[in-house]
């Protein structure tokens, strides 16, 4: 009998079990004859080709388990080539087969690939190419219909509806075969509430007022911003205030004149790491320019403003920017060793996370968190305007405790941690549901205090009767997912401990690395820390992710229990 470890991979995770079954029964068909049996299995699901083996979570853990003896089989079958590799992923993934002496099956060879067969290298580059070409069509398709769409159409193709509109449903899905899986069509309808803020908007930038000057008036005016009026779609948003780029998005926004627009932004593959090309590319979204822009040559919806009165606005908003001073870019970019990982706990404790951004001060690196006071005043918080922190205050304190704590004689005792804290990480509903509760109280303040400012008390009332539906409706689930218990999929205590001598290797490096090498060290740890103004200790906390290897930018996964940075 020989055991074998099957790997699939789907894109779509709503039919993702079908997709499943026709791997494994073409792996199977494949093994059974030579006595094969499958004994374990790795899936993907919702994980694109494009993403190298080394990124997707289950192919990540097939590769660590070749390098253990242990592993419990001694082949691997994949079910579909095309699913499996793509582009050049083959050669770069093979030879860790190779290495470790595991075969690997794929039924367009019969069998086991051979190293040395010169067909089966090029079968397999083949497919590779195949499934890059698959994709490329399909992108090319998927664009070219949404162009007609939108433009012969004015169809809404998806997203969230500018700030002003809501969706309403508008019948079946033109497309029979999307109508009989109960896919609906939609389309934008007035939201009066936001409309008429989107009306005063433009009203006042034509008046002369200034983008900060609107975004400060209605802040003050206790009037929620896009992103607290729907917080349903805008949960990665703090929703506190009005912020000058929702104010500048609105006025630049040219769907409020009733037309389809289409195409205003694009997807860019961007390499992960220009320095190492096998770990594959990142999606960006970048702004096309105004000329690639896409408009339904019919009015597709409601419109809010005026076309007249939205080209006043565009020339008004070009000839501010035309004013801009354009400042050339340094000749040595300053390193910030804690970019990203550096939190605010004031804002924390306020349900957002904001992180601290660098600042350059009297020759060093410092950071801070500024917050305009119309911002405290409108949400009831006490922030100070500005909190500022010195790096050299910190690193010192930080590199010392990460040494201690990931130091090969202290390492098991933090490996024990890592897998105990798995188990008690709340699941990632339950932390939407209590932000989401968070939301509706911050916004019935809000409301509260602008009925007390003297504000329509039939308005008012409607929005705070909305909010408190929200907020029970979020309760109720809450409930029931904490009776449900934590989400599975906690990584085992060998699993952790398969990633021990990686952090061990980072932590030689750590006190005499360079700021850049250091910071990425930080981000490979998944590193998060949280500055307290004022007396007492800060607090880190390392989350690692599930399944990646510790290399430049990823880590395995657990969340060391915070532990405090004493003396700064």
């Amino acid at each position: 009998m020989i055991r074998l470890a099957f790997y699939g991979r789907t894109t779509t995770s709503p039919d993702w079990r079908a997709s499943r079954a026709w791997q494994f029964a073409r792996g199977k068909s494949l093994i059974e004859p030579f006595g094969g049996v499958i004994v374990v299995e790795f899936f993907d699901v919702d994980k694109s080709r494009s993403i190298p083996p080394q990124r997707r979570p289950e192919a990540s853990r097939l590769l660590a388990a070749l390098a253990d003896p242990d592993r419990g089989f001694e082949a691997v079958v994949v079910g579909e080539p095309q699913r499996a590799f793509y582009g050049n992923q083959f050669g770069n993934t093979f030879p860790l087969f190779e290495h470790y002496g595991v075969p690997l099956w794929v039924p367009e060879v019969g069998g086991p690939i051979d190293p040395a067969n010169e067909a089966h290298d090029m079968i397999m580059s083949t497919f590779g190419s195949l499934s890059k070409g698959e994709r490329n069509r399909i992108k090319v398709r998927v664009r070219a219909a949404m162009f007609a769409q939108a433009q012969m159409e004015g169809r809404y193709l998806g997203g969230r509806p500018p700030y002003g509109y809501l969706l309403i449903d508008a019948g079946p899905h033109p497309n029979p075969a999307k109508a009989a899986d109960g896919k609906r069509l939609h389309v934008l309808a007035i939201d009066e509430r936001a409309a008429a803020v989107v009306v005063r908007i433009f009203a006042e930038f034509l008046a002369g007022f200034g983008i900060y000057a609107i975004a400060e008036r209605l802040t003050r005016e206790g009037i929620p911003c896009p992103s607290a009026h729907d917080r349903g779609r805008n949960r990665h948003r703090c929703g506190l205030a009005w912020s000058k780029s929702a104010v500048r998005a609105i006025l630049a926004n040219p769907r409020y004149t009733g037309r389809q627009v289409w195409n205003r932004q694009r997807k860019d593959e961007v390499l992960l790491d220009v320095t190492d090309v096998t770990l594959g590319h990142t999606t960006k979204m970048r702004w096309n320019d105004q000329g690639q822009w896409i408009y339904s040559e019919q009015i597709a919806h409601p419109p809010v403003i005026d076309d007249e009165t939205f080209a006043q606005a565009q020339r008004l908003l070009a000839a501010k920017n035309a004013r801009k001073v354009v400042r050339r870019p340094r000749s040595s970019p300053r390193a910030y060793v804690l970019r990203g990982v550096l939190f605010c706990g004031i804002c924390r404790r306020l349900g957002t996370a904001r992180r601290m951004q660098g600042s350059w001060n009297n020759g060093q690196p410092y950071y801070r968190c500024t917050f305009p006071a119309e911002y405290a005043q409108a949400n009831h918080i006490r922030h100070p305007r500005a909190i500022y922190l010195r790096e050299a205050e910190v690193i010192p304190e930080l590199d010392t405790w990460l040494t201690q704590t990931l130091h090969p004689t202290r390492l098991p005792a933090t490996l024990d941690a890592l897998a105990a804290a798995q188990h008690s990480e709340p699941s990632p509903e339950a932390a939407r549901l209590r932000e989401e509760i968070a939301a509706c109280d911050r916004q019935l303040d809000q409301y509260r205090a602008t009925l007390d400012a003297g504000g329509d008390p039939g308005v008012v009332g409607q929005w705070i009767t909305e909010t408190q539906a929200r907020k029970l409706t979020a309760e109720t689930r809450l409930r029931a997912c904490q009776a449900t218990g934590p989400a599975p999929g906690c990584m085992s205590k060998q699993e952790i401990a398969a990633v021990a001598g990686a952090l061990t290797g980072l932590m030689e490096v750590l006190h005499d690395a360079e700021p850049a090498d250091k910071a990425d060290i930080y981000a490979a740890l998944g590193l998060r820390l949280t500055y307290h103004p004022g007396p007492g200790p800060r607090m880190a906390t390392v989350r690692l992710e599930p399944g990646r290897s510790c290399t430049k930018g990823s880590c395995p996964r657990g969340d060391l229990n915070p532990h405090a940075l004493n003396g700064h």
